[in-house]
């Protein structure tokens, strides 16, 4: 990846788009609507971008989710808001389209931590295991993998593999052992975790249920267990804002990037939604590398055209095949 951002830079550089600067007068909001339609782009944000961001999306939503939707529409553009490996994802599904993503080096911790030259060796340890990958990797990863899967149907998809099958799961170790409880399957786990998910704090969420009885903890199953075990509902990122619309609590403990407590809120304002704290100082736990998209950044993406993702016809021909798989496997059990 990092041969792809210096290539990049210096496309940016000879462009003058390094040393852009944004007049403070300039109506952003107007102008990338502007851009959008002159370009047919569609924006796409993730739950876990600034509010500003979001409220200028297109579509807003989980990962994959947004790249099937971008995958549908005609638009001959997609700008992905989010993280490296999703705007890899969007590529995937739609190689035929241009991908940009505000801000090269909005990786992702988790994705990161399953380099794929490691995990072929690692793979090559276990041979005769199907290899389950969160979506949460990178495309690199996806061609090592036999069936990819999400928060939402990780569990389906676990149970759909025979059980004479053993089973490598990567990245998430946290998901990974949720799984292992959930199903009662043996599986090989890689060692990945989310820097997010990892580090809420299990005192300063007990201290927060003692204060706000009424409240319900809600969690992402990349969280660590003894978090998940207190959790009154588990869920993907769209399960959780699909449970505080639907739930009769009027008090929800946020145990995820706080950047989905702006959806929350739009669709129950009567409801209070506290992000749950971490280890450190903070309020709120927010992701470093999400932060990186700024609205700026979104408009001088749309202008310049740049930086873009490209991926070759190798990683995108063998990346799609777990995907599609997961897909299908979805399809035939009606998710």
């Amino acid at each position: 990846m990092q041969t792809t951002i210096t290539a990049a830079k210096s496309k940016l550089k000879q462009k003058g788009y390094l040393d852009m600067h944004i007049s403070p007068t300039l109506d952003l909001l107007e102008e990338i609507q502007l851009l959008k339609t002159q370009k047919n782009a569609v924006i796409l944000a993730h739950y876990y971008q600034d509010s500003e961001i979001q409220d200028v999306a297109d579509y807003i939503g989980d990962s994959l989710q947004l790249s099937q939707q971008a995958a549908k529409t005609k638009a001959d553009m997609i700008v992905f808001a989010g993280v490296h490996f999703m705007a890899e994802t969007a590529k995937m599904l739609s190689p035929q389209k241009k991908v940009l993503l505000p801000d090269l080096k909005a990786g992702c911790s988790l994705a990161d931590s399953a380099p794929a030259p490691l995990f072929r060796k690692f793979k090559e340890k276990h041979p005769n295991h199907v290899v389950v990958s969160y979506v949460n990797c990178t495309a690199e990863l996806k061609t090592l993998t036999d069936i990819c899967c999400t928060s939402s149907n990780a569990e389906a998809i676990i149970r759909s593999i025979p059980a004479d099958k053993e089973i490598i799961f990567a990245p998430d170790k946290n998901l990974g052992a949720y799984l292992i409880k959930q199903t009662g399957r043996k599986m090989v786990l890689w060692n990945g975790a989310c820097m997010v998910h990892e580090i809420f704090s299990n005192e300063k969420i007990t201290k927060l249920m003692v204060r706000h009885p009424q409240a319900k903890l809600i969690a992402h199953p990349e969280c660590e267990a003894p978090l998940l075990e207190k959790a009154h509902y588990i869920g993907s990122t769209s399960g959780l804002l699909k449970f505080t619309q639907t739930d009769a609590a009027k008090e929800f403990i946020v145990a995820t990037e706080p950047g989905i407590l702006h959806q929350m809120q739009k669709a129950s304002p009567h409801k209070l939604f506290i992000p749950a704290p971490p280890t450190n100082n903070c309020a709120c736990n927010e992701c470093p590398h999400m932060r990186l998209n700024t609205l700026e950044k979104l408009y001088l993406c749309l202008k310049y055209e740049l930086p873009e993702i490209t991926l070759s016809e190798r990683v995108i021909r063998e990346g799609r095949v777990c995907i599609d798989k997961m897909l299908d496997i979805s399809a035939k059990i009606g998710l």
